[in-house]
């Protein structure tokens, strides 16, 4: 039992990564914990409607994509007749999501951690409600994430006008797909339905996509998605969209002014980004407030205005991103149990996951040269042997490292395995590497991986292959 007249030492509101990460944590750290969740399933937006699922459809569809488009009829492999089975495809999708989600309730009950299921409102700064029970405990973590931002004009139907979740279920291949927004969730979705059939428009309010990621970068990735085929129409903005039985007629105009313009469309997909879950929460009945964006202020420990509450993940400031959260997770159960809880923040990486990947970890060549002066190294992935024998020569590996002192602030890579290869730049950053410490790190041969090492050797001016 928790101590005192207390039901629990911890409860967590919310599921998702961040928070049934911290409620495991809190657990195996010896705390009677629980955690709160309105959903039918644990996981939060990330297993149920978000990164596993997205990844499930990116996955299948690059699949049919090198069956469909002659790619593995270069290979030798002649696959005629192809067709799409839209039905079992989405079935793939659903049984990752069910065993994922199933594996966190075995993991719950492993740990002994108490899943209240309802929704959860604060009645006092320790006691809340959580469907029709009342519960008090000595610390409460919030982690009730983010949702999908509404833009003003374009009702969300889930028909013809999706967001995230409706672009994942949608039981037909659009014709004609609009996304609305040329960051991360956009490209990616928009990613899967280009490559089964639908010609794909993405309007982007800034003037690139990929808002906050590396210049260079994003002027790269623009150029390799318009040779996919996706249609980019920058600096634009969406005034309205007005769904009938048979598609969507948007309006849009320059984002800087000028003449309004109609497009027809199947279906549309908003991905204008996401924002905090903090609504109905009944914060005031537990003496705090949020900011100008929604968002609740944490210390260095995740501690909030109010002893006894904590914060992790999408509900305060920082990347709206998963790992970020299990990493805060994990460190405020540890702070909660007298231990020592770190998260840093300027190591947190960050990708897309399109064909090829994009991947990035610390500062931009901006950022790092307002801040001092800075080298900078580059190779492109078409003079690495394996991603030239796999035919997968798009993108480039980018090391910045301080002039002075050579430890690196940033890598940013566009390659089909970013993802995993920018791990290695993520843990060297964490121990403070220098571009020589990755440059004389032996690495396999032939991998992607080299790319990264030969970037590094470029910041002093000698890589060896190009």
């Amino acid at each position: 039992m928790a101590d005192g007249d207390y039901d629990f030492d911890v409860l967590v509101i919310g599921a998702g990564p961040g928070g049934y990460v911290a409620a495991i944590r809190a657990a195996q750290l010896g705390l009677k914990t629980a955690c709160a969740e309105s959903r039918e399933t644990l996981g939060g937006t990330c297993l149920n409607v978000g990164c596993i699922p997205s990844k499930a459809l990116l996955h299948a569809s690059e699949l049919f994509e090198e069956a469909a488009h002659g790619t593995m009829a270069k290979w030798g492999i002649k696959a005629d007749n192809v067709t799409l089975d839209l039905g079992a495809m989405h079935g793939t999708r659903l049984e990752a999501v069910k065993g994922l989600t199933q594996g966190i309730e075995f993991l719950f009950k492993k740990n002994k951690v108490e899943w209240l299921r309802g929704l959860a409102t604060f009645e006092s700064k320790d006691t809340v409600r959580v469907g029709d029970r009342t519960v008090r405990a000595k610390n409460i973590v919030i982690a009730t994430g983010s949702s999908v931002t509404p833009l003003p004009g374009v009702d969300v139907d889930q028909q013809r006008i999706v967001d995230s979740t409706g672009a994942l279920e949608l039981p037909e291949v659009p014709e004609h797909l609009v996304v609305i927004g040329g960051g991360v969730i956009g490209l990616e979705l928009g990613s899967v339905w280009r490559r089964l059939g639908s010609r794909v428009t993405v309007v982007e309010y800034l003037d690139q996509i990929l808002p906050g990621m590396d210049a260079e970068v994003r002027k790269e990735s623009n150029k390799i998605f318009k040779k996919q085929g996706f249609e980019l129409k920058l600096g634009t903005k969406v005034t309205g969209a007005q769904a009938n039985g048979s598609g969507v007629t948007l309006t849009v105009e320059p984002a800087a002014g000028g003449a309004a313009e109609t497009i027809e469309a199947s279906h549309v997909l908003v991905s204008i980004g996401r924002r905090p879950n903090t609504d109905g929460l009944g914060l005031d009945k537990a003496g705090l407030q949020v900011n100008n964006r929604a968002q609740i202020e944490t210390d260095h420990s995740f501690r909030t205005a109010v002893p006894g509450i904590w914060a992790i993940g999408d509900v305060i400031p920082g990347p709206m991103l998963a790992h970020k959260a299990e990493d805060e997770g994990i460190a405020v159960a540890e702070n909660i149990a007298g231990q020592t809880g770190i998260v840093n923040h300027a190591v947190i990486p960050s990708v897309v996951y399109t064909m090829p990947e994009i991947a990035g970890v610390g500062l931009t060549e901006e950022d790092a040269r307002k801040a001092g002066e800075v080298k900078v190294g580059k190779f492109p992935m078409m003079a690495n042997s394996r991603a030239k024998t796999n035919r997968e020569p798009d993108g480039f590996v980018k090391v910045i490292a301080d002039a002075k002192t050579d430890r690196v602030l940033g890598v940013w890579i566009i390659s089909s395995l970013a993802g995993t290869m920018i791990a290695q730049a993520a843990q060297a950053m964490e121990f403070g590497a220098t571009s020589e410490d990755i440059a004389y790190t032996c690495h396999a041969h032939p991998t992607h991986s080299e790319a990264l090492k030969e970037a590094a050797m470029a910041v002093t001016g000698k890589p060896i292959h190009i």
